[in-house]
């Protein structure tokens, strides 16, 4: 039997010169290098605290809305918490039980006041009233 291989030789692949693509790909990136560095933009967004699913689902199931003044006053908590050594808190706040892992900077499950009461926490390590 004969070798009946099919051989393309390679070609060099060059960028497509678009004058509309280049002027936009300055544009943005002059726009990056105004704002911040990407190392503030990463410190910034692990100073947040995020939500489970299953946080999330129990937000909506009961209603409970934060605002955006609501939301940096828990990210300060967190972080208090944190140099403090907490682990597992319970954040009471705006009539709101939420269980946090101050660790992960993650609400785990979040409770309105009525439900809260009747509840008991457990693993819990710390607390903050706010």
């Amino acid at each position: 039997m004969s070798d009946s291989r099919i051989f393309f030789p390679s070609q060099p692949i060059l960028p497509v010169e678009n004058s509309s693509l280049s002027r936009r790909r300055t544009t943005a990136d002059a726009a990056v290098t105004k704002g911040a560095s990407f190392a503030d933009l990463l410190k910034e967004s692990s100073n947040k605290v995020m939500f489970s699913n299953h946080a999330i689902q129990r937000l909506q199931d009961r209603n409970l809305n934060f605002s955006d003044e609501d939301l940096a006053k828990l990210d300060d908590t967190v972080a208090r918490m944190a140099e403090k050594g907490a682990k597992e808190s319970v954040i009471y706040m705006n009539d709101t039980a939420l269980v946090v892992s101050v660790a992960n900077r993650t609400v785990i499950t979040a409770m309105d006041g009525n439900s809260a009461k009747e509840n008991i926490f457990t693993n819990i390590d710390s607390a903050a009233i706010l």
